[in-house]
């Protein structure tokens, strides 16, 4: 992986140069990510609902029935 995201900083278009930057900042996490055996679906999930439902009360509720409703 190293070596990909070196030659993609010297040789690649200038998209691929910063998404090759923020790989090598951040190394650790893309590793891990790559190579452990935990998955985050279930967060996900739970994070696209609780997003639904602010879009769906945008404006018209408060915190806590937002709250609420993410709670139950």
């Amino acid at each position: 992986m190293l070596e990909w995201i070196r030659q993609a900083e010297q040789d690649g278009p200038k998209p691929m140069k910063g998404f090759a930057g923020f790989l090598r900042q951040d190394l650790d996490a893309v590793t891990a990510g790559l190579t452990l055996r935990w998955i985050s679906g279930a967060v996900e999930g739970h994070v696209n609902r609780v997003k639904a439902l602010k879009r769906a009360m945008f404006g018209r509720a408060s915190f806590e029935l937002l709250r609420t409703r993410i709670l139950t």
